[in-house]
């Protein structure tokens, strides 16, 4: 009897360790013609699951500007698919499209993965790997922006400050997936997001579940040794960069009546980045909590939002 033996392995498809990132596979085009890019792993760093991004590329020829899509949680839950409750996806993802702007949309380790900067790192990384393969995704790699909201938009804003010229710069920018390459962003929109940790110190997290299950989302960012925590929530806060370099342009809004984040966080913010040159708008949504829970105008503070990236990256040209 003839036994039979499997097909011999192509040894020279297989690396080890495995690479960091992956290259995008051909994108799938929908019945309107936008090119999607699903589960794309940007990074991977061993023990942790694969950091990965979808990218949706409207329709027509590119290459077209980009807006990296941040997503909030309180730096321990989240996802790249889902904005928060009270913005349906199809208004925000067909608002960007719309206006002749690609969707990056990205994961991030949480902060009970790995505590701060991991979560910058990730940021940090995602644009590298566009810029690395923008051709492919069809994106200029030169008008690339970022929109996060609550931890996100606190992502958001330290990736449009931190760079070359920031404090401790080596060690915020990481070297995971595409390991170098510039990080620079042209606009920043950060809704409702944390910029001074410090002054956060006593503010009490109204709802917050009882019985230590659920754990205070800044200690957890920041982890480490008690006796580090001062120096680190410096490192983790926005407004401490301000002054490093010239910022891109900002849009700042924030519910005037936000429980979790206050108000001043985005005062604290525009405060500084005034006060570095920069050009900052600040939108207070007047009565509005967290994620803009009571305020009937979630539409207009969409279209703002997307009004104010395609003014700086231009898509038409």
């Amino acid at each position: 009897m003839t036994q039979s033996h499997p097909a011999e392995l192509d040894l020279a498809d297989m690396t080890w360790p495995p690479p960091p990132y992956h290259p995008p596979v051909p994108p799938v085009t929908d019945e309107h013609g936008v090119r999607r890019f699903d589960g794309v792993t940007y990074a991977t760093t061993p023990g942790y699951r694969p950091r990965l991004l979808d990218v949706q590329v409207p329709a027509g020829e590119g290459p077209f500007p980009a807006v990296v899509w941040i997503h909030g949680g309180g730096w321990l839950d989240g996802d790249r698919r889902y904005p928060p409750p009270t913005v349906p996806a199809a208004l925000l993802h067909g608002s960007v499209l719309a206006a002749g702007l690609a969707l990056v949309s990205i994961d991030y380790r949480h902060s009970l993965e790995a505590p701060f900067p991991a979560q910058l790192h990730d940021v940090k990384a995602a644009i590298r790997y566009v810029r690395q393969f923008a051709a492919e995704l069809g994106i200029d790699p030169d008008r690339i922006a970022v929109w996060g909201e609550s931890a996100g938009g606190h992502l958001a804003a330290l990736a449009g400050l931190v760079g070359p010229g920031s404090a401790n710069a080596e060690a915020l920018e990481g070297a995971h997936g595409v390991a170098t390459g510039d990080t620079g962003v042209r606009a920043v929109v950060d809704w409702y997001g944390v910029s001074d940790l410090p002054a956060l110190a006593g503010h009490p997290l109204p709802g917050m579940p009882t019985g230590g299950e659920f754990p205070d989302p800044y200690d957890a960012l920041l982890g480490g040794i008690e006796a580090e925590r001062p120096a680190l929530s410096l490192a983790a806060s926005p407004v401490t960069y301000a002054q490093d370099s010239t910022p891109p342009p900002f849009l700042l809004i924030h519910g005037t009546r936000d429980g979790l984040v206050p108000f001043s966080q985005s005062e604290a913010l525009a405060e500084a980045l005034v006060g570095a040159g920069g050009d900052v708008t600040l939108r207070p949504v007047e009565g509005a909590d967290h994620i803009f829970l009571g305020s009937p105008d979630i539409p207009e503070i969409v279209a703002e939002s997307v009004a104010f990236l395609a003014r700086h990256l231009n898509p038409g040209a």
